[in-house]
């Protein structure tokens, strides 16, 4: 401990020299900028002061190489969580940090040379100094990954703020001009509203991730990771399984009303068992129907003559619903059910004669596709109840 105790004073000599010498600090500055075009674009004062800072740090490494649990690095977790604040890329900090290392090293074997330390002594004394500078380079390595973290969620934080100020009705007053601009948004674009099913944070950030391909912003919104896309997204910018509603590019302004339109689009769509991309107009239909949830339990009531519990009266609804679904053609809605067309109209006749309706020959109607709609939706209700 006394040998160890002796090369930490006879380097501390030389590195306390090293920090007070004005003309050894320009140089690990020039040589951190020079191998670093990122650092270059600091001020220089601000790569000096923090040269120094870790000098001296280094300085009381030395010196307390036999108490460990003195030393303290709170210089590096700084200099790492500055660079990340300056956005500074990791690459482009650790090239500066490991320029400025390796130059340090020379000059001081350089000048321990010069004051008369034996080699043995030197060699030793560069393995304790190799060890500090290597800690030190993993201490801002660490405060630049915290510090990244944190601003990252601050980031989030922000983004997904204005996304529910854009989105809720009662979330707070319109974002100014500057904020969208700060968040990649421009008050006159026009951006797709989207709404996905996936709830979990960390799958959320994953689609994130992916979108961002997109361009603009998403965050999570009433549970759900929604957002304003600059770009329609596409399958390949999902991950398997995810399902995401999609509206047509509109004005900010418009996002409030758009918004719910999605979120009841996304519904019916997860009750169909569907995935992937799909349009929120190819779902207009049933969305303008569920939002009209009284007169939906009138038309219910107008097939009270069928029991939800008879498991045959279920089967006469659906076959009713998929005959309308296949253009009232007989052959195709056959097909789709996999039964002959005869079985079809069978199911249509018996469920004629139980709700008092001719559900076959709707094409009747004047007015053949309301006439449609309204059977349509009757049954679809109906079933709805009961799922």
């Amino acid at each position: 401990m006394a040998a160890a105790h002796g090369r930490g004073r006879l380097l501390g000599q030389v590195l306390r020299g090293m920090a007070t010498d004005r003309g050894v600090v320009e140089e690990l500055v020039r040589a951190a900028r020079e191998q670093s075009p990122e650092v270059a674009r600091l001020p220089e004062v601000e790569n000096r002061r923090h040269v120094e800072v870790l000098l001296a740090t280094g300085l009381d490494f030395l010196e307390r190489s036999d108490e460990p649990e003195a030393q303290d690095f709170e210089a590096a977790e700084a200099l790492g969580a500055d660079r990340a604040a300056q956005g500074i890329s990791i690459d482009g900090l650790l090239r500066g940090v490991q320029a400025g290392r390796t130059r340090a090293m020379k000059i001081a074997i350089a000048r321990s040379r010069d004051a008369g330390v034996p080699d043995e002594v030197l060699l030793e004394g560069m393995v304790d100094l190799d060890r500090y500078t290597g800690a030190l380079e993993r201490h801002v390595i660490n405060g630049y990954h915290t510090a990244e973290l944190e601003l990252s969620r601050t980031d989030r934080d922000a983004r997904t703020h204005l996304l529910r100020r854009l989105l809720l009705h009662g979330d707070g007053g319109p974002p100014e001009r500057a904020e969208l601009r700060r968040a990649g948004l421009s008050s006159d674009g026009r951006y797709h509203c989207l709404v996905s099913d996936v709830t979990q944070p960390g799958e959320a950030r994953a689609l994130e991730q992916r979108l961002l391909a997109c361009g603009g912003v998403f965050g999570l919104v009433e549970g759900r990771l929604t957002g304003l896309s600059a770009r329609r997204p596409t399958p390949a910018d999902l991950a398997p399984d995810v399902l995401l509603v999609v509206a047509p590019a509109t004005g900010l302004t418009a996002m409030r009303d758009v918004h719910p339109l999605c979120v009841a689009g996304l519904r019916i769509a997860g009750r169909e068992g569907l995935r992937g991309v799909h349009d929120l107009t190819d779902l207009a239909g049933e969305v303008a129907l569920a939002a009209q949830p009284v007169l939906a339990d009138l038309l219910r009531g107008t097939l009270a003559a069928l029991d939800h519990a008879d498991d045959f009266h279920r089967e006469l609804v659906g076959t009713a619903l998929v005959y309308l679904d296949h253009g009232q053609r007989l052959g195709h809605a056959a097909a789709a059910l996999h039964v002959h067309p005869n079985t079809v109209r069978y199911r249509l006749d018996r469920l004629a004669e139980i709700t008092g309706t001719p559900w076959d020959d709707v094409a009747t109607d004047p007015s053949t596709v309301l006439g449609t709609l309204r059977h349509w939706w009757a049954l679809r209700a109906w079933l709805d109840q009961h799922p």
